[in-house]
């Protein structure tokens, strides 16, 4: 059983145990968090796709940690002109195990 989950503009193929790393969500560590923007649902009855989503599917999850990922840079640079500038960039991300498939 699998459903794929849409969330901070993605979408996830998610399993019942799974960790996933999902955009940074307003959601404290140790709650639970719900995602009903499921677009597809496999169970054993069959396969469901939504149009644009699966009515009455829910994906249940818990939040682990929210942190930063790893720092990446991005250099501007100007040839013959003398300027360049370096830029560090981390991006925040919420850790979530998922619990549960409904549907």
């Amino acid at each position: 059983m699998f459903a794929v989950i849409e969330t901070g503009g993605k979408q996830y193929k998610v399993n019942e145990g799974d960790i996933i790393f999902v955009e940074k969500l307003d959601v404290a560590e140790g709650e639970t968090v719900t995602f009903d923007c499921v677009k597809a649902l496999s169970t054993a009855d069959g396969f469901k796709v939504g149009a644009p989503t699966v009515e009455g599917a829910t994906v249940t999850a818990n939040v682990i940690a929210n942190g930063k990922g790893k720092k990446i840079y991005v250099i501007k640079y100007k040839s013959k002109k003398n300027e360049k500038k370096k830029i560090g960039h981390r991006q925040p991300y919420t850790k979530v195990q998922i619990t549960a498939i409904n549907g």
